[in-house]
């Protein structure tokens, strides 16, 4: 069998050797059972259900509960989209209002789409040439403003790594009966490390966490974590309404194991680890890297390389390799790392020596955003009407059917149902698209 290609590029791949800055947290390494995959069943008798769970699976479920501090944990096969959409559709219904970070996932953006939820957005501030937070300020404002809105839903941490201060933003959102959600992708470990920065330690209602990209879980493996018992009523029926009645064992085996190591070993590995990134981005601060401001993932090194003349993703991800250095994401200024315990010395020492040839210079600039676009149909309108591809130059006044991002995981310059304006094009223009999808005229 020779005609297989997606199994042999990962074998090469391999062999390549590169040392692993990107999901999953596990870096490939020897952490599992080796017998998992042939656990690979379905419901069974005795091997319980999902969204019925009140066997093994409501076991494991009530275990991650205390492990994160949640009044309730539900384990999702369908990483952390599906928390999202489970999260959206207990928090919200139909009409609803909800503050949406400008900066928030596709997945929360479709989910909106799916269950008409209208939209208001919340832009990040204070980023520089990184994705920014949100301010409490902005916040509290949206909700004197907007006072029937049903929930704020933002990204901490972000992709670069910056922590919006969840704990202010907390108690704004409760002082006005309003539900906080976080997705927290990129931040299921920040429980373990010396200042517990989770957002269910600081106030939130819930958090989806994609376990997979920073704990040793195989990938698909997240956890939707729920602390206000309003919101755990029919969660598992929630959840049922947008994930697959065949959820992986394999996958939901590797969240338990997860969760065993994290009770014995895995909290001090973490924070260990915690200690041997901060020397790296020491490193990079010493280098004259520009990195995120302010409260950051402790484990994420994230640096504009640009400053250091290595500029575009081409020849960002080629400078890296030079040094058997494979990145989590490049988006042509920034670069990011993801670090965990998995992480070898081998491959700390791999990246600073990276770093060190790189000398960075000047002033990090604060780049301005463009206006929010008029809002001329719903998100759910935009993206379920009759729509055409167009190019860039023909988009000027139509509205997009679905978001358009310079580089994800940045700000998109337009979501769906805004109208395209001639700024908003020709910043994308810029950016390297050529293409938007719009609704068709009628």
């Amino acid at each position: 069998m020779k005609d297989i290609p997606i199994y042999h590029t990962l074998k090469a791949h391999q062999k390549k050797d590169f040392s692993s800055f990107h999901t999953p947290g596990h870096k490939n390494a020897v952490f599992f059972p080796q017998d998992l995959l042939s656990l690979d069943y379905t419901e069974l008798p005795d091997t319980d259900a999902l969204y019925e769970a009140s066997g093994i699976l409501r076991q494991a479920e009530e275990k991650l509960s205390a492990l994160f501090g949640a009044y309730r944990t539900l384990i999702s096969c369908g990483g952390c989209t599906l928390a999202i959409q489970t999260m959206l559709r207990l928090a919200c219904r139909k009409g609803h209002k909800m503050l949406l970070a400008r900066n928030s996932h596709r997945s929360a953006v479709n989910a909106c789409a799916l269950l008409g939820i209208e939209p208001l957005w919340l832009l990040p501030q204070n980023g520089g040439c990184f994705t920014g937070t949100i301010d409490p300020q902005d916040v509290e404002r949206a909700l004197q403003q907007n006072p029937d809105s049903a929930a704020c839903y933002l990204t901490s941490p972000t992709y670069y790594g910056e922590l919006s201060d969840i704990r202010r933003i907390a108690e704004i959102c409760h002082r006005h009966n309003v539900y906080l959600l976080v997705d927290n992708a990129h931040g299921s470990h920040l429980a373990f490390l010396h200042d517990n920065q989770h957002p269910i330690a600081l106030g939130a209602d819930a958090s989806a966490c994609s376990l997979h990209k920073t704990l040793p879980v195989l990938t698909g493996g997240a956890v939707l974590n729920i602390a206000a018992p309003t919101l755990a009523e029919g969660a598992k029926e929630a959840m049922a309404l947008f994930g697959s009645t065949s959820p992986s064992y394999p996958i939901m085996a590797s969240i338990d194991y997860c969760r065993e190591y994290l009770q014995h070993e895995g909290i001090a590995a973490y924070r260990q680890a915690e200690q041997r990134v901060a020397v790296i981005k020491q490193l990079a601060d010493r280098q004259g890297l520009w990195q995120p401001q302010g409260t950051c993932d402790p484990l994420r090194v994230c640096v504009n390389t640009a400053c250091a003349g290595v500029e575009g993703i081409e020849k960002q991800t080629d400078y890296f390799h030079r040094y058997a250095v494979e990145p989590e994401f490049c988006d042509g200024q920034n670069a990011v790392f993801l670090c965990t315990p998995f992480n070898q010395e081998r491959d700390f020492i791999r990246l600073e020596t990276a770093l060190s040839a790189l000398q960075g210079k000047g002033t990090m600039p604060s780049l301005s955003s463009l206006p929010l676009p008029e809002q001329q149909l719903s998100p759910r309108e935009a993206m379920l009407s009759p729509t055409e591809m167009l190019p860039l130059s023909e988009c000027t006044g139509r509205i997009a059917a679905n978001s358009a991002c310079p580089c994800p995981p940045g700000i998109p310059a337009v979501m769906p149902g805004e109208v395209i304006s001639s700024a908003a094009a020709a910043y994308l223009a810029a950016a390297g698209h050529e293409n938007l999808r719009c609704v068709s005229s009628l």
